[in-house]
């Protein structure tokens, strides 16, 4: 990791965001903590010695204003990671247009949001930004129709900035985790039973770390990767490309 880098970091005090601040503080990187809990995120802070923010990632206009006092803070960018996200396992005919739109706004707006705060921040000195899309939304995978959407959205989202701002040196890019272990996906691996099955679903045969996914996102921040644009990196443990694991 380069040492000069200055990021700014959406879901900075969940499973993923958290371990990515870490990770690239203690590679000599400077972070800005953004997120809506403010006990977790000063917590964070207070060990890690970075500035933090309290933000709505639903919201684009305030991803806006949350960018801005990053830059201001860290005396500019050189990437963003939007580690914000929701989980949703519905059929559609049982997902109400309350749950849909909550998790295109928790998935898709915040990622809009990332990129249109670095479109306008990143300009001058280029830079790198990555979203967290989904194995799902790569393969399909039963009950996760609006999720599956949003992180497919995403997709898109990446592949159009890539286009549009190479020339101002902006890379964009995602990684698409399968199923990792963070408090957000706790209720699906709760039961040894239901555990069995979510690892028998990915051909390395054990479930994602955050670590696993930090480590990955960090590779994409790094300036020395800045010939790595418009990609979709999965971390999935082979779920998305491979067939099940052999017996």
């Amino acid at each position: 990791m380069t040492p000069s880098q200055r990021v700014l970091i959406l879901g900075a005090s969940g499973g993923i965001g958290s371990v990515l601040a870490r990770l690239l503080v203690s590679g000599g990187s400077h972070v800005f903590l953004a997120g809506r809990d403010p006990e977790k995120l000063g917590a964070l802070a207070h060990a890690l010695g970075m500035p933090f923010g309290l933000v709505d990632a639903t919201d684009p206009d305030g991803i806006d204003a949350c960018a801005d006092a990053a830059a201001a803070e860290l005396g500019g960018l050189t990437g963003v990671a939007n580690c914000v996200g929701s989980l949703l396992l519905k059929p559609a005919h049982l997902t109400t247009t309350t749950d849909w739109n909550a998790t295109l706004a928790a998935n898709l707006s915040s990622g809009f949001g990332c990129v249109r705060a670095a479109g306008r921040l990143l300009r001058a000195e280029g830079g790198s930004v990555v979203l967290v899309s989904s194995a799902a939304a790569r393969i399909g995978l039963a009950n996760h129709e609006a999720i599956a959407a949003a992180k497919a959205g995403l997709i898109g989202l990446v592949l159009s900035a890539a286009a549009t701002y190479a020339r101002q040196k902006i890379r964009f890019n995602a990684v698409a985790p399968g199923l990792v272990r963070t408090p957000l996906t706790q209720g699906l691996v709760s039961s040894e039973l239901a555990e069995k099955a979510s690892v028998a679903m990915h051909p390395l045969g054990r479930l994602g770390e955050p670590e696993d996914v930090a480590r990955a996102i960090a590779f994409l921040l790094d300036p020395a990767q800045n010939w790595i644009t418009a990609q979709v990196l999965g971390v999935d443990g082979g779920l998305a490309d491979l067939k099940g694991r052999p017996g």
